[in-house]
């Protein structure tokens, strides 16, 4: 049978690996200890923060398709959260979500739905993969590690442009192309608190500053209800900020988040912070995917669509689908 080694273990990694699994012999390699990429959640008894995606939509009929295992499962479930944008410090409007279409989250954390795609495939966690070589008619990667894993016939890379850029040979055609992908970075600020916020809102667009979202995270279904913030950069900030010190962002996000809500949020009884350096890219236009027969290597992730879950999905489906053609 057909070996076939994933590098990273994402939605667009996690979606190729369900629909191969059938046709070949599939190993996922993933440098961290859990699956779903920024469908990511962290916790800090008695607190819960969904760090990276905040919600998705579903948009296709296939991508609803897909999720709705999840759904009457419960894995997945609505979000109908009280949103408003604030301009400034100002609110500038609210509404409740519903349909039109639904905002979706995992339950009982977003990173639910990555534990629920991966429970039966073959994940090898915390092996960071770091060179590939063929030899023998067969790919042999290597990890961080020095060691040198199982060969398999075809690599297929989930990994930012950047990150793929350095791993991926050079004699691929398609390699030269992701030198030039500038994918945008975000800071992730979790906040825990004693008590309730006095805030009237669940989920916030922020404008004119250097946060762009802040929502209660305790407000999602099925979450601690010990009272969980969690406030993103903006990419721009975060871009040009993101070497610095974490305890002085720490300092900076807190300050910009109290300025919008009107409290003192550095009373906060957790404070932490996380920086994605591949956060998010706008919408894309060129290819949802590469394949090279000749080379047997394949590239899929949510940058080659937009920074979306949804693009995650279509990205790794649309590979899948070209190498079933093939194997």
């Amino acid at each position: 049978m057909t070996k076939i080694a994933i590098i990273g273990a994402g939605l667009a990694g996690l979606t190729a690996a369900h629909d191969l699994k059938e046709h070949a012999s599939v190993t996922l390699y993933e440098k961290s200890r859990g699956v779903g990429g920024r469908l990511a959640t962290r916790r800090a008894e008695p607190f819960s923060f969904d760090h990276g995606a905040q919600f998705f939509k579903a948009r296709s009929k296939a991508f609803m398709d897909f999720i709705d295992p999840m759904i009457q499962d419960g894995t997945v479930q609505r979000w109908d959260a009280r949103f408003a944008e604030i301009e400034g410090s100002t609110l500038v409007n609210s509404k409740q979500w519903g349909e039109a279409p639904p905002h979706y989250v995992g339950a009982p954390s977003m990173n639910a739905v990555g534990k629920y795609l991966g429970a039966d495939l073959d994940i090898r966690f915390e092996t960071r993969i770091t060179s590939m070589q063929w030899s023998h008619d067969q790919w042999h990667l290597q990890d961080e590690r020095g060691e040198t894993l199982a060969p398999c016939d075809w690599v297929l890379s989930t990994l930012p442009a950047q990150q793929a850029f350095d791993l991926l040979p050079p004699t691929l055609p398609f390699r030269a192309a992701l030198g030039s992908v500038q994918m945008r970075g975000c800071f992730s600020l979790m906040l825990g608190f004693r008590d309730a916020l006095p805030i009237e809102f669940d989920a916030a667009l922020v404008r004119e500053r250097d946060i762009s979202w802040i929502s209660l995270n305790s407000s999602k279904p099925g979450r601690p209800e010990a009272c969980s913030l969690l406030v993103h950069s903006t990419n721009l900030w975060a871009d040009a900020h993101i070497e610095d010190d974490r305890d002085w962002v720490t300092d900076y996000l807190c300050d910009q988040t109290s300025e919008v809500i009107g409290y003192d949020v550095h009373s906060a009884q957790h404070k932490a912070v996380h920086g994605w350096r591949y956060a998010n890219i706008g919408r894309q236009t060129g290819a949802t995917h590469f394949l090279h027969a000749d080379q047997r290597v394949g590239l899929c992730g949510d940058w080659l669509v937009q920074g979306r879950v949804e693009a995650a999905f279509k990205s790794g489906r649309a590979l899948a689908n070209s190498l079933k053609e093939i194997i």
